[in-house]
């Protein structure tokens, strides 16, 4: 399989907040008395790359066992918390994934759901389970220019006040019927390449792509992918230690092959074609 990096799409990231600026990975312990199979190097997928060029594994189905990751992560009852952009007819969005989010992403964890938009009324009335709660946090009319900017500060603000962990993702994606285990990732367009990013490197990575940004404006450039293309040359110079598969973020375009035994999650038909809008047309007001 050929992997490239290349518009990267913020999936999910995890964070623990510790006071100040600082975050760390926690430590992590098995409960007493779980069974599990032993893990192997000489078991695996062999009609696809099982790691990457700088040996960080690739995560595929039948790799890892939701059981035990589930079983450790519920001990410690997390806040999880959830980032999504859902800007001007974008909100046309939420419902879907709101909706595949309570069904199969992280089932019987505590999550808020924290929606960025410029339309408070837009946001859909959706049942949550319990322990699952929406926050909405309102912004002027923005583009893709500027959601790093908004998500620095909303964490600097609130957030980290309020979660341990945070997971950042497209709104037009949606969840299928497998659930989203715990883990700590961030992926790609379907294809390329996926990665993770450690916990700590979290908030250092949002507020980089912001100030790029802005150091771009002022001198009246524009990255060819936004703040994609930062993150791009962040995680160059960064590599990951975990890469997830394509099966994390499929595209409703193509047809799934053999080697994907299952599509955890997709991103729909482009919304730009869906909501009829031109994204590079859309700037920030401040």
């Amino acid at each position: 399989m050929w992997c490239n990096i290349s518009r990267i799409h913020i999936l999910v990231a995890c964070l623990i907040f510790l006071g100040g600026n600082a975050w760390r990975i926690r430590d992590l312990k098995m409960q007493t008395g779980l069974k599990y199979a032993q893990p192997s190097t000489l078991k695996g997928p062999t009609d696809v790359n099982a790691v990457t060029n700088w040996n960080a594994p690739l995560v595929w189905e039948g790799t890892f066992d939701p059981v035990v990751i589930d079983a450790i992560y519920k001990k410690m009852d997390p806040r999880v918390a959830v980032l999504v952009f859902a800007v001007g007819k974008y909100t046309s969005f939420l419902k879907g994934f709101l909706e595949s989010a309570e069904k199969y992403f992280l089932i019987d964890f505590r999550v808020t759901y924290y929606i960025f938009t410029d339309n408070e009324k837009e946001v859909p009335k959706i049942k949550l389970a319990r322990g699952r709660n929406i926050a909405v946090v309102p912004i002027p009319g923005a583009g893709v220019l500027g959601r790093m900017k908004w998500a620095t500060i909303t964490i600097d603000n609130q957030i980290r006040k309020e979660t341990d962990y945070l997971y950042m993702m497209d709104i037009d994606s949606v969840f299928h019927n497998s659930r989203i285990s715990q883990s700590t990732v961030c992926c790609s367009s379907p294809w390329l390449l996926q990665e993770h990013i450690e916990g700590r490197d979290v908030y250092k990575l949002v507020r980089y792509c912001y100030k790029q940004s802005e150091e771009d404006a002022k001198n009246k450039i524009e990255a060819i992918w936004q703040e994609e293309s930062h993150l791009n040359k962040y995680l160059l110079y960064n590599k990951p230690t975990k890469v997830l598969s394509p099966e994390y973020l499929w595209s409703d375009y193509d047809g799934i092959p053999e080697d994907i035994q299952v599509v955890r999650i997709s991103q729909l038909i482009y919304a730009e074609e869906m909501v009829d809008i031109d994204v590079k047309s859309l700037t920030f007001k401040e």
